[in-house]
């Protein structure tokens, strides 16, 4: 069983460093699309984790949480340059249309201090500590502040110092991508406005429940 052991060792080290060698790969490709780099060592990552699961499975008939097979490393760089030759330069099926996904939220604000003063601190955690922070003076320019400091998901905006309301998100078809250098940086509604030629898919509407609401809703199930 030693053997065994000392096989399992080296597996999972393997994964270890397939790993280490996919996130250095993604990161060097910085969101690159379709990055050989990044493919190759995934099929590698893929493939040092099927075995070690194997080996694992065939020692002491446990398992792993990833659920992958086995990648043929010539098979994969087939597909990928496959991938590579139908990206629309080619034999490939580029959808005419642009997809525009548009969202609106709307909030109510309790406490318009308390707000202040989540903002503030979210603005103190993202600048060093020497740096001398300013205040918050509203309540836009606080709810912008929880944006940026969660890199613009809504998410951000899930505290209790905002009681959300009513929203909207909306899927349409546009002939042309977003141009932001056509649009001035005050200009809050031509980037939202729709054209002619837009068509809309379909919209799906936003009913936050309130904590009461939540409250009777959850007894209504029982």
């Amino acid at each position: 069983m030693s053997d065994q052991n000392a096989e399992l060792d080296a597996a999972l080290e393997r994964v270890v460093e397939a790993a280490r060698a996919h996130l250095t790969a993604v990161k060097a490709a910085a969101g690159r699309i379709d990055d050989d780099d990044v493919w190759q060592a995934y099929v590698d990552l893929n493939n040092a984790s099927f075995a070690y699961d194997e080996k694992l499975l065939d020692a002491y008939g446990e398992v792993t949480p990833w659920d992958v097979e086995s990648i043929d490393p010539d098979e994969a760089d087939q597909r990928f340059l496959a991938g590579e030759a139908g990206d629309g330069s080619g034999a490939g099926d580029p959808y005419p249309q642009v997809i525009s996904v548009r969202q609106r939220r709307d909030y109510r604000v309790p406490s318009v201090a308390a707000l202040l003063r989540v903002a503030e601190t979210a603005r103190r955690s993202s600048v060093p500590d020497d740096e001398e922070v300013g205040p918050v003076e509203s309540v836009g320019e606080a709810v912008l502040e929880l944006l940026q400091a969660g890199d613009g998901s809504l998410a951000s905006l899930d505290v209790p110092e905002l009681e959300p309301l009513d929203g909207l998100l909306t899927v349409t078809e546009v002939e042309e991508p977003l141009d932001l250098e056509a649009f001035d940086d005050a200009d809050g509604s031509g980037p939202f406005a729709p054209v002619e030629s837009d068509q809309l898919v379909g919209r799906l509407d936003e009913h936050p429940f309130l904590p009461d609401e939540e409250d009777d809703h959850a007894g209504h199930n029982h």
